[in-house]
């Protein structure tokens, strides 16, 4: 299954040439009110969305640069027109 990025900087790109950063997980948790827990939580456990989810990406290969699209888990393609979705 091939998949299509599109790097704000170099274009639409071969997959093979990003590395995949996570899904996002929205701003980091108040640290005054952070805990072991919720820390484990916003940097261990992952939704696992069969769908449409936001992720970071960063091109590797090209310009260096990190940054988040959003992909359609189920296809494996880069969703252009898409509602905003809770991280």
């Amino acid at each position: 299954m091939s998949l299509l990025i599109t790097c704000p900087i170099c274009g639409k790109r071969n997959g093979y040439e990003f590395k995949f950063g996570g899904e996002d997980r929205g701003p980091k948790p108040n640290e005054d009110e952070l805990t072991s827990r919720k820390w484990c939580e916003y940097t261990h456990m992952n939704t696992n969305i069969g769908g449409i989810q936001k992720e970071w990406w960063y091109h590797r290969d090209g310009c260096n640069t990190w940054f988040t699209i959003y992909r359609n888990t189920l296809t494996n393609e880069e969703v252009q027109n898409h509602k905003e979705v809770a991280p």
